[in-house]
């Protein structure tokens, strides 16, 4: 059953639930944040309507950059801003913001632990028709390696706001990952959200399988655990919305209530979140897993409803998943 003190949103499962663009919380957020902190600067690439900077760019144009589309020179712009006193934003689709630019965020954002949030935007394959080559699956791989970087992956747009303002908040570098399309939206303004702080939202009595998941696919997560449940398996659904610094003391406790673990994201199954909580768990408390993602492949052009089930992302593939683990664990 959902859990009561995550103050979820009360219409989640029923087919009039609200759904917005993840990113709209990143626009939301960045309000707030220059509302309460005049050293909060953003950059954009030429891309400030997609990345919902625009609003920002409209309330504080003195602070507001438009860089064209040079990812790497805003990436090390930022940098000489984040080490200068200003808390500074830069935005663009992940393919080319982290993509693009990843060996600028390396050496002069992430070596000189620059006061920088790199907004990663059409993360995963749920862009849709604009295919592989904008389609991010591999950048929580490239980012939680580097050090001093914070990897944020919000499940929904309220979260997405609370996360962008928790970053400006922070110090040092910060990497926050959004999706392009409408998802279902799981929180609400009272859902505690802290970063690295792990979250319960769903926990059947006798939880037999933890569902560890992050981002968009949180919610199908939390479908695939109510119909689990009404089939006599028991989960525990964890929203996993920091990837770096991950909360391993609430990985650990679930794994072991559990004694099984499926991991859920999109993105590559190599070197994403699930790698993470592996490396947590081959640490401290072995456990037997399975990986919901990218199955080392490109995707492809369609609806992003659609290659979310190709791809083995999709309530299915998820309960298909715990049932597999579940053998293995006994």
């Amino acid at each position: 059953m959902l859990n009561k003190e995550a103050k979820l949103n009360p219409k989640l499962f029923l087919e009039e639930v609200e759904q917005i663009p993840i990113r709209n919380g990143y626009g939301e957020g960045l309000l707030i944040a220059g509302e309460k902190n005049k050293n909060v600067v953003v950059l954009c690439a030429d891309l400030s309507e997609s990345t919902r900077s625009e609003a920002f760019a409209k309330k504080f144009p003195e602070r507001f950059i438009e860089m064209g589309v040079a990812e790497q020179n805003m990436a090390t712009i930022a940098a000489g801003l984040g080490v200068s006193g200003k808390t500074a934003f830069i935005s663009s689709y992940a393919t080319f913001s982290p993509g693009r630019n990843w060996e600028q965020i390396r050496t002069t954002i992430s070596y000189n632990d620059s006061n920088v949030k790199i907004a990663g935007h059409h993360a995963g394959i749920s862009v849709g028709p604009d295919g592989a080559t904008h389609q991010a699956v591999e950048d929580i791989a490239t980012m939680r390696v580097m050090a001093n970087m914070k990897v944020f992956v919000p499940c929904d747009a309220i979260e997405a706001k609370k996360a962008t303002v928790a970053a400006a908040k922070l110090w040092g570098p910060v990497y926050l990952r959004f999706v392009r399309e409408k998802t279902p939206v799981i929180t609400t303004e009272k859902t505690p959200y802290t970063p690295g702080k792990a979250q319960v939202l769903w926990q059947s009595k006798k939880p037999q399988v933890a569902i560890i998941a992050c981002g968009s696919l949180v919610y199908n997560a939390l479908v695939a655990a109510k119909e689990l449940e009404k089939e006599g398996i028991g989960t525990i659904v964890l929203n996993n919305h920091t990837i770096k610094p991950m909360d391993e003391e609430k990985v650990l406790e679930v794994a072991r209530k559990c004694g099984a673990v499926v991991t859920v994201e999109e993105h590559q199954v190599m070197g994403g979140m699930g790698s993470a909580v592996a490396e947590v768990l081959a640490k401290k408390y072995p456990t037997p897993m399975e990986f919901i993602g990218l199955q080392n492949t490109f995707g492809e052009s369609g609806k992003p409803t659609e290659l979310i089930e190709k791809y083995g992302m999709g309530v299915k593939a998820i309960k298909a998943a715990a049932k597999k683990v579940l053998k293995r664990a006994r």
